[in-house]
């Protein structure tokens, strides 16, 4: 019960934070009632999913990792872009797509789920199944590199390390 409360706080909080109008007045009471009803809808639909120790998110640290970690997503995805970009302008069209198998440390359903997320929103590369024993397949679209430790190093540890921080 703990754990939806601190869910439907921090939902109610990100609302309040996103319709706050910056100039005139503050939120009026349509704007807090319509957030109230949305976090409270969020914690019925993901009532599976708040049962894993919600409060953990009310930790600052964790808040400026997640913020760290965009920053290095967004480069990442930008990177990856202009990598695509390149493959499909290029003549000769250089990929040698498949499917690799790389190995995840982390532990909590959560913090794999945005891993294959993250693996995911960077082009060239899709998530394809998250095993329960920590192991990710990925279509890759350009395999550079051969053995599960290297291509988990290639395409995993540039986003591990965040996540541990941020969901471990």
């Amino acid at each position: 019960m703990k754990n939806r409360i601190t869910l439907f706080a921090v939902c109610l909080l990100v609302w309040l934070l996103l319709v706050w109008p910056f100039g005139k007045g503050s939120a009026g009471a349509p704007d807090v009632l319509a957030g109230v009803v949305a976090a409270a809808v969020t914690v019925a639909v993901m009532r599976e999913i708040s049962t894993e120790r919600a409060d953990r998110w009310l930790n600052p640290v964790r808040w400026f990792w997640a913020a760290v970690y965009l920053v290095v997503l967004a480069y990442y995805i930008v990177r990856a872009n202009l990598d695509v970009a390149y493959r499909v302008l290029h003549p000769a069209m250089p990929i040698r797509p498949g499917i690799v198998r790389v190995r995840t440390r982390l532990k909590g359903a959560g913090a794999r789920t945005l891993l294959a997320n993250s693996i995911t929103l960077t082009p060239g590369t899709l998530s394809v199944e998250v095993t329960a024993d920590g192991e990710i397949l990925v279509h890759w679209i350009n395999v550079t590199v051969t053995g599960i430790e290297r291509v988990t190093e290639r395409i995993v540890g540039r986003f591990e390390w965040f996540i541990s921080r941020i969901a471990g």
